[in-house]
Order: structure tokens, then sequence, then C-alpha cells
């Protein structure tokens, strides 16, 4: 397959669709966690963990006769509570501390959701089946499933909504104040406690809308959801806090990396090239500030 690849163009092309179409998801995923880094000063260890709950709650809708596609709406409802409620209990104990406290804390929070989603939907490999179908693109060459689609279309909707809110809503101005001076915002008569709470939750419902159409697209186990932390924190890191454009393009970049990944090395290494690639990025970022503190000096 590897040499597939390069021998015949529609490979390339379904590879190139299927990654941005997947990258447009992963960009979702990071704007929640490039929004809390750059208010709150917190790296979210368990990003990926609200990612899955989202998508258990689109999947028991599932089972229940409920078409997966209403998860979008329900599971940021429900996760934005949740988010809301972890913030009041362990977050807003440690959002003033020092940055590695609470990385330490949401891993916690991380260990502490995947054992209790094993114990409540257990280890079993699930999908919210939606029977969206397929799109047929180049003479049938490329078969795009119409439930990948849906989720880019979805992704870039609730993007432009909390881009618009953000900016009009006094909530918004009052989360992008705190990220510029948390002191100053206060100083001014900006409530940090409730913007922060707030923040929390937005991360937690854009985990809950991308969890929902993961369910639908792909499959979901309670253990899966440090893949998708790996994939927000790399997104991040690569673009920079306050970025969005900059967060879709590194979001489609990285997808369009993983499925030439996974047609060259294989899907067992797919996951694997994720970690080597957010390795080699560090590696070079710490490699890059070293250069410009020896041109300071």
């Amino acid at each position: 397959m590897d040499f597939m690849v390069f021998q015949y163009p529609m490979i390339s092309v379904q590879a190139c669709l299927d990654g941005v179409l997947l990258g447009i998801l992963f960009a979702l995923i990071a704007y929640g966690m490039a929004l809390q880094w750059g208010v709150m000063n917190i790296i979210n260890i368990a990003q990926g963990d609200l990612v899955i709950l989202g998508g258990y709650i689109a999947y028991f809708m599932y089972l229940y006769g409920i078409h997966p596609a209403w998860g979008v709406i329900v599971a940021p409802v429900v996760m934005y509570f949740v988010g809301i409620a972890i913030y009041k209990l362990v977050i807003n104990k440690v959002v003033d501390r020092d940055l590695f406290i609470s990385i330490l804390a949401t891993f916690g929070i991380s260990i502490l959701f995947m054992q209790l989603m094993n114990f409540a939907f257990g280890a079993d490999v699930v999908l919210a089946n939606s029977d969206y179908g397929t799109t047929m693109l180049f003479n049938n060459n490329v078969v795009l499933p119409n439930s990948k689609i849906f989720s880019a279309f979805i992704s870039i909707l609730f993007a432009v909504c909390l881009v618009i809110y953000m900016k009009k809503s006094k909530l918004g101005r009052a989360i992008r104040a705190t990220a510029q001076n948390a002191r100053a915002a206060k100083i001014l008569g900006v409530d940090t406690e409730k913007v922060y709470a707030a923040t929390f939750g937005i991360n937690a419902a854009l985990c809950g809308v991308a969890g929902a159409l993961i369910s639908i697209t792909f499959t979901i186990h309670p253990y899966m959801g440090l893949p998708y932390t790996i994939r927000s924190f790399m997104i991040v890191i690569v673009a920079g806090l306050g970025n969005l454009p900059g967060v879709a393009m590194s979001g489609m970049g990285l997808g369009v990396f993983e499925e030439f990944a996974d047609y060259i090395l294989g899907t067992e290494f797919r996951i694997g090239s994720v970690f080597l690639l957010l390795v080699l990025i560090l590696v070079y970022r710490r490699f890059k500030l070293s250069r410009k503190r020896e041109y300071l000096k």
C-alpha cells in the first residue's frame, strides 16, 4: 500500500479529503483547549475523556431509538454542566497555581473518567450507526462517508457560532478581557470566577459536540481519550493560543498526516505516528527557543 499511494493519484486524493474532513473535527476539539488554556492557563489532560463522554451520550440516544445526530444538541448541553461541575469541584482550586499542578489535577480527572466510563458503559468498542450512506466522487474512485461530511459541517457551524458569541456577547467579551489580563479585568468589575467556570463549561460543550460526531463517524471506548488530548495539544502548540485560523489549518494538516500515515505505515502505526510527530514538534520548538535565547544574549 505504501507504493500504491504514490502510484495511484486517486488514493492520495482519498487520503487528502478524508484527512481534511477529519482535521476539521480535530480543530474543534483543539479550539476548546486553546480557549481554556489561553483564559485559565490550564493544560487539560482530560480533554479527550470529555470528548469520549460526549460520544457515549450520543451512543445511548442511539440505543434508545433516537438518531445519534441529535446528540450534537444534547451532548454539549449535558457536557457544559459537567464542565461546570468539574470546575467547581477541582479546577477552581488549581486555576491560580503552577501549570504543572493543573496538569496533575486534570491527569487525575482523566484517570477517574476512564474508570467511571468503563464501569458505566463497559470496555466494548461501540459505534452509533447513523445510516447516512456514502458520497462517490471522481467516477466512483473516491468514497466519502456522509457521516464525515456531516461531522465537518457541524464542526464548522459550531466554531463559527462560538466566534460570533465571543465577539458579540457580554460573557464573550468578559472571557476575552480575562484572557488578555485577568487582574485588570477583575479590577474593572469582571467576575473572573464566573468567566473561568463558563470557559471550562464551553470547552466541555465543544468536547461534547465533537464526541457525538466521533461516535457517529468512528468508534469509541472508555480508554481512547488520550489520543484526542495529544492531537489537541499538538494543534494548539503549532497554531498558538487565540489563533483560530491557525488551529483550523493545523487540524486539517494533522488529519491529512494521519491518513497518509495510515495508508503508508498501516493502521497499527497510525496513533504511534501521531505521538512521534508530537515529539518532533516539541524538540523543534525547544531548539527554536534555545536559538532565540542565544540571539538575545
